[in-house]
């Protein structure tokens, strides 16, 4: 299935890089326009590989449309003013990707000690951005979506919403993730919008492919944009509401949509 995404507006948190940034690729490749989220606005504000402003140059060369601002997503205020900033300029939300996260380390979750030998600091971090953040952003996409009766929230979770993934934290919040795709479902779907967690594979970001010595089964990872390709085929499908409340395994979906990978591999669905 080759999805198009010509004349939609998309919003994707978390975009500077990883798998925020490949999903923000498959839309844009589908023809979307995606407004890229993230703190680090240029290459070389950070420490870490990618920004913004990189992504939507790369969305606009795959044929979409991206425009990248500047957004702390802690700060509520900020968020808002995205959301204001894109209905001002369309007067309509398409889909909105839930990405964003923050660890206290360059690697994401510490998986080196019990969580009683970690900083509390490390439970809040994760929390405060990689769910409540996904709420907040929810909550403006809601509104739009609401008064236009239709619309696509896509959360990306992982199966560490149902099995110990290496991190109490982070399993606690990606369950958290897929409680918030059911719940809130149950309250859109009257209202033609559909809401779903996104369970990604092992996959080579940035990090992973700059830490092979930490990742020594990245050859097996998936690209990053295979995972914007599966997502886009899920906004494009026109039955998405019968997949609301879910949580949707990259694997089955790649197989429903008949999708691989570049090197034309696809993940065998959980169960199989």
């Amino acid at each position: 299935m080759t999805a198009s995404l010509k004349g939609y507006v998309a919003i994707v948190t978390g975009a500077s890089r990883g798998i925020g940034k490949g999903v923000a690729l498959g839309l844009g490749e589908a023809g979307c326009t995606v407004y890229v989220t993230g703190r680090t606005l240029r290459d070389g504000d950070s420490d870490r590989p990618g920004s913004i402003m990189a992504t939507a140059e790369e969305v606009t060369r795959l044929g979409g449309l991206g425009i990248a601002i500047k957004c702390d997503h802690q700060v509520d205020a900020e968020v808002e003013a995205v959301f204001h900033r894109v209905h001002e300029k369309h007067g309509k939300l398409d889909v909105l990707i839930n990405n964003a996260t923050s660890y206290t380390t360059p690697h994401g979750p510490p998986e080196d000690h019990p969580y009683w030998e970690l900083p509390i600091e490390v439970w809040d971090e994760m929390h405060k951005v990689g769910l409540r953040s996904y709420y907040v952003a929810s909550i403006f996409a809601a509104r739009t979506m609401v008064s236009q009766r239709r619309g696509l929230i896509v959360n990306i979770s992982s199966g560490g919403a149902a099995k110990y993934a290496g991190n109490v934290s982070y399993n606690v919040v990606k369950a958290g993730v897929d409680m918030l795709t059911l719940a809130s479902a149950e309250e859109l779907r009257q209202h033609n919008v559909a809401v779903v967690s996104f369970w990604p594979r092992f996959t080579k970001t940035e990090v992973v492919l700059a830490n092979p010595e930490i990742y020594p089964k990245w050859r097996k990872g998936w690209s990053t944009i295979f995972n914007g390709r599966v997502v886009a085929a899920v906004a494009s499908d026109p039955k998405v509401m019968e997949k609301t409340g879910r949580a949707l395994d990259i694997g089955a979906l790649a197989e429903e949509y008949d999708l691989r990978d570049d090197d034309g591999r696809r993940p065998v669905p959980i169960g199989k």
